[in-house]
């Protein structure tokens, strides 16, 4: 074992005064604290135990506010997660359900309604309105529209009975409207003689078309209609005719034979025996311009076939 060190002496071998206990405690705290600052570990000064304390009441305070955040934060998600179900569907959910059930009944509705007057003779024929009627007869229109009365309005096909009234001869067009509750209208546009031609069975009169609509007895101021093959697809009749609804009425009045070999050599007789060479059917707006003052200077022919040059003689 080894000796106890004896305490160091004072100078010329004297003893050591004895220190008071505040500053031995002091000095035992320094020396403490250096041996600690030093790497010592088998002692701890009060500085140091209670700043390690501080530090560890610290890292403890950190870690409990760390899992209380962590624990809010669970159960802020967790509500979240439980609140839509808890709340159940929300507002613009119901509205659009609202308004698919509001659609389907609309739409029930409707073609409950559609089948109702489709079938049934709530909204019927009843009354046949016809307008535009002049040689042709309310009861020519009428017999050829075959809509019987009674029948229901939807069930009536308005295309089909315009091509049937279309089909009268005399008749240019024709258009049909449904009227609710009751009533079909037909309205007819006739055709309007513009020339005549003679045939064996008796004359025809013949519209801006070209169609011969009717053998009456023509009147007396409509001009002869000269073509080969007078028709709605012959193109010397279109081109005849095209000269002819060009012309004003004035003129027009005076115009007792057009004739047309071929599309490019219209020919006006005027009632007093004067000659009109039209030419073709082009620039005819330009060509009766001329024509008007043209006819008032003397001559017998009057060639119009080039409208810048203008000629009588």
């Amino acid at each position: 074992m080894s000796e106890p060190s004896e305490p160091p002496e004072g100078p010329a071998g004297e003893e050591p005064s004895p220190q008071p206990p505040e500053a031995e405690a002091a000095e035992q705290a320094e020396q403490a604290e250096a041996a600690g600052e030093s790497g010592t570990a088998d002692f701890e000064g009060p500085r140091r135990r209670a700043r390690r304390e501080r530090e560890e009441r610290r890292a403890l305070a950190e870690k409990a506010r760390a899992l209380e955040l962590a624990r809010l934060e669970a159960k802020r998600k967790a509500h979240a997660v439980a609140e839509p179900s808890a709340a159940g569907p929300s507002r613009g959910m119901v509205r659009g359900f609202k308004a698919a059930v509001l659609g389907v009944l609309a739409a029930a509705v409707i073609v409950g309604l559609g089948l109702v007057l489709y079938f049934t003779p709530l909204m019927s024929v009843r009354d046949i309105v016809v307008v535009g009627v002049g040689e042709v007869t309310r009861e020519q229109v009428v017999e050829a529209a075959a809509v019987p009365l009674e029948t229901p309005l939807l069930q009536v096909d308005t295309d089909a009975v315009a091509a049937r009234v279309a089909g009268i001869r005399r008749v240019a067009s024709a258009r049909v409207k449904r009227e609710y509750p009751s009533s079909l209208r037909i309205t007819i546009a006739e055709r309007a003689p513009i020339a005549m031609r003679d045939f064996p069975d008796g004359p025809r009169l013949y519209d801006r078309d070209g169609v011969d609509f009717t053998s009456i007895a023509p009147p007396l101021n409509l001009p002869y209609l000269d073509v080969d093959n007078p028709g709605p697809n012959d193109p010397p009749t279109q081109a005849a005719l095209e000269v002819l609804g060009s012309l004003g009425p004035d003129i027009a009045g005076q115009v007792g034979r057009v004739a047309a070999p071929s599309v490019s050599s219209v020919t006006l007789i005027l009632t007093d025996g004067r000659v009109v060479i039209w030419g073709g059917a082009d620039r005819t707006r330009e060509k009766a311009a001329k024509l008007g003052p043209l006819l008032t200077q003397p001559g017998h022919t009057y060639d119009v076939s080039s409208p810048d040059l203008a000629t009588v003689r």
